[in-house]
């Protein structure tokens, strides 16, 4: 695969401040103008105002100058122009108009977590150690940003651009609904959804494991309850932990952890999927306003304001 990593999002908001004040509480780094670090990934969030809420900008990281030009053909030949300088290519998709940027960059590599020994039927693997993630107490750090949701007017016409032109590979398929995309070995690192407007539903966040989504919620909820969307829960495409928040704009942020890894590109058969059963494996039941965000009647009125 050319590419090899979600490198950072740029997302557009009416309340800057606010917003960036919730990104810090969630637990990235504030490197100041707007901008957020996670302690693996570098930069990867940068908040910048617009009208509604929307992604303005994603880049993704690729190796080599060779993978930049070959980029560039695929963009081009699906119609689509670009521009091409020295590590680095960009191109505006054309249904939601944000702006895609493939540029070389360092793998990202991260230092496993120490491992966790959890008790089980006729196991006591910690001995008479206590559970350890009822004694943390350091505040949750994401470790990189590990995918975006959108949803697209035209699903079909955003996912060929991600496919065909930028090189995403496709991970699963729920159909006419919504597509799972992989840049890395991540699962899925894009999904595009069919929706009647085109916006950002969530950023996804990787923590160490199910114990660190919890905290890491619970500190949010803490000071906020009416943050709270959806979780705590387990997906069935991509199997991963989740709980989601929402921001100030009307964007919901995801933490995540335990998600399905492609390391062997000739062992995954894209599955296709169907119904509620695509969502989730256990959990409490999604509410309506986590599959249709209540703000979608007025971005498709054109009414500005937060979210």
């Amino acid at each position: 695969m050319a590419l090899h990593r979600l490198g950072s999002v740029t997302i557009g908001v009416p309340n800057v401040d606010e917003t960036t004040a919730y990104y810090e509480e969630f637990g990235l780094v504030h490197l100041g103008d707007h901008r957020f670090a996670t302690t693996d990934g570098g930069e990867q969030l940068r908040l910048v105002y617009a009208p509604r809420r929307k992604v303005t900008e994603i880049v993704f990281g690729a190796e080599y100058q060779d993978d930049i030009e070959r980029v560039a053909r695929q963009v081009l030949d699906i119609g689509v122009a670009c521009a091409v300088s020295d590590g680095r290519v960009e191109a505006v998709e054309p249904i939601a108009g944000f702006r895609a940027v493939v540029q070389v960059m360092s793998p990202l590599v991260q230092v496993p977590a120490p491992a966790v020994l959890y008790n089980g039927p006729g196991r006591a693997d910690r001995g008479t150690s206590r559970a350890p993630g009822g004694l943390r107490n350091k505040r949750v750090r994401p470790r990189k940003l590990g995918h975006l949701v959108i949803g697209s007017t035209d699903q079909a016409a955003t996912q060929k651009f991600f496919t065909h032109g930028i090189g995403l590979k496709i991970s699963d398929v729920v159909p006419s609904i919504a597509v799972f995309m992989r840049c890395s070995t991540d699962h899925h690192n894009i999904l595009v959804q069919q929706a009647p407007v085109n916006f950002l539903h969530h950023t996804s966040w990787q923590v160490d494991d199910v114990d660190e989504v919890g905290r890491g919620a619970a500190a949010m909820l803490e000071k906020d309850p009416g943050r709270h969307i959806w979780g705590l829960g387990r997906h069935f495409v991509g199997s991963n932990f989740f709980w989601y928040l929402k921001d100030p704009a009307g964007n919901f942020s995801e933490y995540y952890s335990d998600l399905d890894c492609i390391v062997d590109e000739s062992s995954w058969e894209p599955g296709v999927w169907e119904g509620a059963k695509s969502l989730y494996s256990w959990g409490p039941p999604p509410p309506s306003s986590f599959v249709m965000p209540e703000d979608l009647a007025a971005h498709m009125t054109g009414a500005h304001g937060p979210g």
